[in-house]
């Protein structure tokens, strides 16, 4: 089957920062209903899907559609927006980005993330000054120069500002775009729904697709519905003494949070193996997944992580069509259909 990546781009072009993923969810839940699943979404917001298959046992897979993003802390005297981060991002690449501020009463208005001394004709150390929360800011496209001015357009502290993701595919095939962790993989399991409803497939195992709100955060499926197993499908990580790139799915061993399931790892190994899928094996130390979100909060399940390989993690990310599809073949592989 042909990835659809129109679908990619739309999902990943509505905003949905951790703790904002009202619209990202609505969005999937409209899809999943035109496709006919049956789903239902907890008090979390997580979005799950049911399909039944032919056996009492049931497979879990995982997707978050929450991204980094960051939140108004307060307002400076100048009109601008000082920020606390969503999630953890690498704020030097935020420096110059475009981003949009919603507002309480749904209101949106754009502006750049810039750092403080921002001008090099103006500030010595415009060239030095390192990039954190305190030496940043937000500069709207209004016309503001108080804190008063900003006030009256209804911004407050709290309130969201998510960073223009940039969506691009390139004629070589890589698709590069902020929040491919873990849009990407949102993505790859409603691709799936599509493929069983147009191949009329009942599958061998009882499923749950779970998309979830809080990953980024740490507590996305730290409560699940009742499975036997969880494959989450995150992200595979490059640099360093990693084995993946772009072009594949990682298989990954183990995370901070520790090993991942022996034989549920080595299942996905042999299955890359006798499909002739392009895998790698890796070991991500800063790493956690909504997995490791639901082994430590108790959940009485084996998991494994797999995804396609992501350059540049948490800042500009970029991937490519081949890893996509075989992350995908290897989803396919793993529920056997």
């Amino acid at each position: 089957m042909e990835l659809n990546y129109k679908l990619l781009e739309q999902i990943i072009n509505v905003d949905s920062p951790t703790g904002y993923c009202t619209k990202v969810i609505n969005l999937l839940e409209s899809i999943v209903k035109e496709l006919g699943f049956k789903y239902y979404k907890n008090q979390k917001g997580n979005l799950i899907v049911e399909i039944e298959g032919k056996s009492n046992y049931t497979k879990g897979l995982s997707a978050h559609v929450d991204t980094l993003g960051l939140m108004v802390r307060s307002i400076n005297s100048n009109g601008t927006l000082k920020f606390t981060t969503l999630g953890g991002p690498l704020l030097n690449t935020y420096n110059a980005e475009y981003c949009k501020v919603y507002t309480r009463d749904n209101k949106v208005y754009s502006g750049t993330i810039l750092s403080t001394s921002p001008a090099v004709h103006v500030f010595p150390d415009s060239r030095s000054k390192e990039l954190k929360e305190d030496t940043m800011c937000v500069r709207l496209d209004e016309v503001v120069y108080s804190a008063s001015d900003t006030k009256k357009l209804g911004i407050q502290t709290g309130d969201i500002i998510a960073i223009d993701p940039k969506f691009e595919i390139t004629e070589s095939g890589y698709i590069k775009t902020r929040f491919l962790d873990d849009k990407a993989s949102a993505f790859l399991l409603l691709e799936l729904l599509r493929y069983i409803k147009e191949n009329n497939i009942t599958p061998k195992d009882n499923l749950k697709l779970i998309f979830t709100t809080y990953e980024e955060v740490g507590f996305g499926a730290s409560n699940i519905p009742d499975i036997n197993e969880l494959l989450a499908v995150d992200m595979g990580c490059i640099g360093l003494d990693l084995n993946c790139t772009e072009e594949q799915v990682s298989i990954c061993a183990k995370d901070s949070g520790g090993p991942y399931d022996y034989n549920m790892v080595s299942n996905l190994i042999n299955l890359a193996k006798d499909n002739n899928i392009n895998y790698a094996v890796d070991i991500y130390p800063y790493y956690s997944s909504d997995a490791t979100a639901s082994l430590k909060a108790g959940n009485d399940i084996k998991a494994a992580l797999i995804g396609t390989g992501v350059a540049a993690s948490h800042g500009m990310e970029r991937t490519h069509k081949h890893g996509m599809e075989n992350t995908f073949k290897l989803i396919l592989a793993y529920l056997n259909i």
